[in-house]
């Protein structure tokens, strides 16, 4: 949204000028840093009059005006304008405040009135009712006026560019990168000259901005109108109080839906929310995805184990292979989003939600007891455990503080899954024992967590982590150990 008129600098319309218009307009610009004064030409400092011509182009013709005036002509000039250094100036920049001229305090330059006009605020002090009330200096064949100029380097240098545009109206070949727009837009503000307003504002439109100029554009935005600060305010205000949420979310459906790229895409994208600083958002945009594919895949795994698909012919076999693909493609995003959410700490309500499975991991325990899934998707076993490990090591390790609740029934509900596994799945896939092992380890962990009533319960259920060697497993020897310690020790 564009900044408040009240705000907005006050121009005077050039082709519809009023009295009392330019009376407001110069009532308000006197209490800038420009000053209007007589004063002869010997008050000038020795420095000001060896800079009387200080631009790079001190002879422009003003083509575009219907005299023959000359930028900086002490012959034909009818205005003598001092600049001078002064800190009070509008738009002085503190970070360039202190100046390294210290032997130019001020120069004198040599002007047309006609010329002049063509910006509303010297428009407004030369008119002839503003020259009816200084009779002292209506009197003299030369007016003589003082403007003041921030105290830096490039003050000077860029007041004399305006001017000279004022003459030359070429805009094209000086407006021509985003720091010499930024460099006299301010300028043109203050002087109320509209033609180089619009042309500065125009090329800012059109240019990228690196982020230093990114903060004077707004810095700017205030001064103008609405009209013309629109279309910059477009580039760095959202339209939404909710556009990092949506770009996140497009972010994330791409990365793991439909960027053919997807490991590079996925690796990007943990990068950017990694970096992003309003971690709520994030945290929003995370569970909003983690449900929708938990939701897919509990889902497929319905369909796939209910018996309304059980049978033996093409169409039915077509359907079972669809739905454990799909299972298998979102059960692949979940281990990532989980990744993401525990990386950047935000994964409670996603161990909460896993853990109030029940009925998702019946429907695995049924269909992992089946044949019909190893030539199909042989790692969705796999796919799930990696799921429930990730979450369970978070909340064994402290990363996520679950409470009593959640982690009982994060073991009591998937550690049925991890042994229908270890019975059915491992002799397909060997590779997978460290995942098992692992999660088994992490179990038991949390099982010392909980209330002895909970942890005999649960421990009874951990006998198939046993093996015919008992020194293969010394997580499960430590476990019961630490549960009889404690039993058989008195408050």
């Amino acid at each position: 949204m564009a900044p408040s008129n009240g705000k907005k600098r006050q121009r005077v319309a050039h082709q519809h000028r009023q009295p009392s218009t330019i009376a407001a307009t110069v009532s308000r610009l006197s209490s800038t840093a420009a000053l209007i004064e007589s004063f002869p030409d010997q008050t000038l400092t020795e420095t000001s009059q060896k800079l009387c011509c200080p631009s790079p182009y001190p002879h422009y013709s003003a083509a575009s005006s219907s005299s023959t005036s000359i930028f900086n002509d002490p012959t034909t000039a009818d205005v003598i304008l001092r600049l001078f250094q002064d800190p009070t100036t509008p738009f002085t920049d503190t970070a360039d405040s202190v100046s390294s001229m210290d032997d130019v305090s001020d120069v004198q330059i040599y002007l047309h009135s006609d010329v002049l006009r063509k910006a509303q605020y010297f428009n407004a002090l030369l008119s002839d009712r503003w020259q009816q009330d200084n009779n002292t200096n209506a009197t003299k064949s030369l007016i003589s006026l003082n403007l003041g100029v921030p105290p830096n380097d490039d003050a000077f240098m860029n007041h004399f560019t305006v001017f000279e545009l004022l003459y030359t109206n070429d805009f094209a070949n000086v407006v021509n990168s985003a720091s010499t727009a930024l460099d006299i837009l301010p300028i043109a503000l203050e002087l109320l000259f509209e033609e180089c307003v619009k042309s500065c504002v125009k090329f800012l439109e059109a240019v990228p901005w690196s982020e230093e100029e990114e903060r004077r554009v707004m810095g700017l935005i205030p001064l103008l109108s609405e009209e013309e600060s629109r279309e910059l305010l477009s580039r760095v205000s959202p339209e939404g109080e909710d556009a990092c949420e949506e770009m996140l979310d497009g972010l994330i459906t791409a990365a793991i839906h439909s960027h053919p790229n997807m490991a590079f895409a996925k690796a990007f994208v943990a990068k950017l929310l990694r970096e992003f600083s309003w971690r709520e958002s994030a945290r929003r945009v995370l569970e909003r995805a983690f449900g929708a594919s938990l939701k897919v895949v509990n889902e497929s795994l319905e369909e796939y184990s209910s018996p309304d698909f059980r049978g033996d012919h093409n169409e039915t076999e077509a359907i079972q292979r669809l739905n454990l693909h799909t299972a298998m493609t979102n059960g692949r995003h979940l281990v990532w989003l989980i990744e993401r959410m525990i990386e950047l700490r935000v994964a409670d309500c996603a161990v909460k939600e896993w853990s109030e499975q029940g009925a998702f991991t019946a429907d695995l325990q049924r269909a992992f007891r089946d044949d019909a899934w190893r030539n199909i998707v042989p790692g969705l076993p796999a796919v799930v455990l990696r799921c429930t490990c990730k979450l369970a090591n978070a909340v064994a390790a402290g990363t996520i503080l679950a409470s009593r609740q959640v982690r009982k029934k994060l073991v009591k509900d998937w550690l049925p899954v991890l042994i229908v596994c270890k019975d059915n799945v491992s002799f397909a896939l060997a590779s997978n024992k460290p995942l098992y092992l692992e999660l088994e380890e992490t179990f038991l962990r949390i099982i010392s967590t909980l209330p002895m009533s909970d942890a005999q319960e649960l421990l009874k259920q951990c006998l198939s982590f046993s093996t015919r060697n008992v020194e293969d497993c010394p997580h499960l020897v430590t476990a019961f150990n630490t549960w009889f310690r404690r039993a058989t020790q008195r408050p």
